[in-house]
């Protein structure tokens, strides 16, 4: 398969570093000046274990790309989706097939209405990177999963290309039957974190330090389950069993990367990760007042993006 990777950074840089060290053919859509980092420095990828650097990948830039992928891996920001779909428009064939990596569900709408759905497959996305200053993507935990499946449940002849794709490639992929529920449950999981680590300013080890700190945490969690839930993806057991344990840990350093850029002074995905639930939960004629912990956790952050606006 020919493979566009929309990004180099955190995300796609790891699996399209991991996929074009297994051999396959893969190119970066990046900007000029990453694209200039990549052919001075390579693809670097520092792991817990190793050093991976892989020499002059294939990058092009917006202007230059005229023609259809087989794949198109799409591992934006998701408040650069807009920016990021006009970039790759010309890359969409008649079957190329899209595997979104981004945090909520709005994007699969806003790709449905761009592309037609027949393009757009359900993906999830688990590793803990970040992006240097060097331009190296550097992973935390040795933990790379990659999990993508039609929405609609079925086993498809792409899917099972894209399954033969992957296998081999250096990270844990899963191709599931159930993609959509596992989206919802990322994002309450991501929404939990976000929204606990982001308004305290601390690990779930040091929020769990203090004497509210745990009912803080499992208060927030069980609205996000709760949205979920009323939309018709209810947080199956096992997932909730590995939440609660992670949750629990008082001697966790887990963060949500969110709280990582708000340290940098960063742009925030607090629209889509956390005032996404919020708003859903409007709709449905939920709690979502100042009582709400979820709440006020989206204030927080919308109040961090008006000062650094400032």
């Amino acid at each position: 398969m020919r493979i566009l990777v929309v990004g180099a950074g955190a995300t796609g840089g790891y699996f399209g570093g991991r996929l074009l060290q297994a051999g396959r053919d893969v190119t970066f859509l990046v900007r000029a000046r990453r694209a200039d980092q990549l052919k001075r420095d390579g693809l670097v990828i520092k792991t817990p274990s190793e050093l991976i650097t892989l020499g002059e990948p294939k990058t092009v830039l917006a202007e230059n790309l005229h023609e259809p992928y087989d794949l198109i891996i799409l591992s934006c920001k998701s408040y650069d989706l807009e920016n990021a779909m006009e970039s790759f428009a010309p890359a969409v064939g008649a079957t190329s097939a899209i595997i979104p990596l981004l945090n909520g569900m709005r994007h699969l709408d806003v790709l449905d209405a761009r592309f037609g759905a027949a393009h757009v497959l359900g993906g999830r996305c688990l590793v803990s990177s970040t992006l240097d200053d060097e331009g190296r993507i550097v992973q935390f935990i040795p933990m790379h999963t990659l999990t993508y499946g039609e929405r609609d449940g079925s086993a498809s002849e792409r899917m099972r290309t894209i399954e033969a794709e992957f296998s081999g490639a250096g990270f844990d992929q899963i191709a599931s039957r159930e993609i959509v529920q596992d989206m919802w449950e990322k994002w309450v999981g991501l929404g939990t974190l976000a929204g606990a680590t982001c308004l305290m300013r601390a690990s779930i080890g040091e929020i769990l330090s203090t004497r509210l700190g745990a009912a803080v945490i499992d208060g927030i969690f069980a609205e996000c389950s709760a949205i979920a839930a009323a939309k018709g993806h209810a947080p199956r057991p096992a997932f909730v069993a590995q939440m609660q344990a992670s949750l629990s840990d008082r001697n966790s350093a887990l963060t949500a990367s969110m709280l990582r850029d708000i340290e940098r002074k960063s742009a925030i995905e607090a629209d889509q990760i956390v005032g996404g639930l919020v708003e859903i939960a409007s709709q449905l004629g939920m709690k979502h007042d100042a009582t709400s912990l979820l709440a006020l956790a989206y204030t927080h952050l919308k109040a961090y993006e008006a000062r650094r606006s400032r």
